[in-house]
């Protein structure tokens, strides 16, 4: 069971970033989907997720309105189109999936092995 995540660079504040996260040796289709990220010297925190049909979403604050979380079932994959990019958003970004939607990274089975996203000032 693999989680691949991708898309992740330097981009300059206020730029705009796709992230992609594809599954393999599983169907998730049935799983909720979710970003964490994890800042330079800081703890992995909660970014957003989506739950197992795509109809309900759920954002961090700190990326409400910026961030959009999506999922193609079909395709075993979700994405995070970020826009209006912040400094504070430089970390390496991890996708995750799990039955159940939490902000906790501590409840999540899945994992993919993160890409990092750096956003000059």
């Amino acid at each position: 069971v693999q989680l691949q995540a991708s898309g992740g660079g330097l981009v300059q504040a206020g730029g705009s970033l796709r992230l992609s996260c594809e599954a393999s040796g599983r169907t998730f289709s049935n799983y909720a989907m979710g970003w964490f990220r994890q800042p330079p010297g800081k703890e992995r925190e909660f970014v957003a997720a989506i739950n197992w049909s795509g109809g309900s979403t759920f954002y961090a604050d700190s990326v409400k309105g910026r961030f959009t979380i999506s999922r193609d079932r079909a395709k075993n994959a979700q994405y995070l189109q970020m826009s209006s990019l912040k400094p504070e958003d430089t970390a390496v970004y991890y996708c995750a999936a799990d039955k159940v939607v939490t902000n906790s990274h501590r409840n999540w089975a899945y994992w993919g092995q993160g890409t990092l996203v750096t956003v000059s000032s």
